[in-house]
């Protein structure tokens, strides 16, 4: 049996200010089951990045409770959040809001 990753959160949507993430609406993992949503500023985020808190882009399903579909893992590259290898910014590929 194929082991499966190791989930600890996931982004639905970001805002920026000024090029940086200000905050992301987010879904923590609790045991077994998810947070409602949850705000976390850009610091927090990183913090709980170079923790090693492991945090995807996704969506939770309609009428699935702790289900989701996810997208790319988020990473702290050079001192910036991000989901694309190489990127010189601040860019999670999330919806904004």
């Amino acid at each position: 049996m194929a082991k499966s990753k190791r989930i600890d959160g996931v982004i639905e949507a970001v805002r920026y200010k000024n090029g940086q993430i200000a905050v992301v609406r987010a879904y923590e993992r609790r045991g077994p089951t998810y947070t409602d949503i949850i705000h976390l500023d850009r610091k927090t985020l990183i913090h709980r990045l170079q923790e090693g808190k492991q945090f995807f882009t996704g969506q939770r399903e309609n009428l699935k409770a702790s289900t989701f579909s996810l997208g790319k893992r988020v990473e702290v590259i050079n001192q910036f959040v991000t989901t694309r290898a190489g990127s010189k910014k601040d860019d999670i590929e999330a919806p904004v809001f």
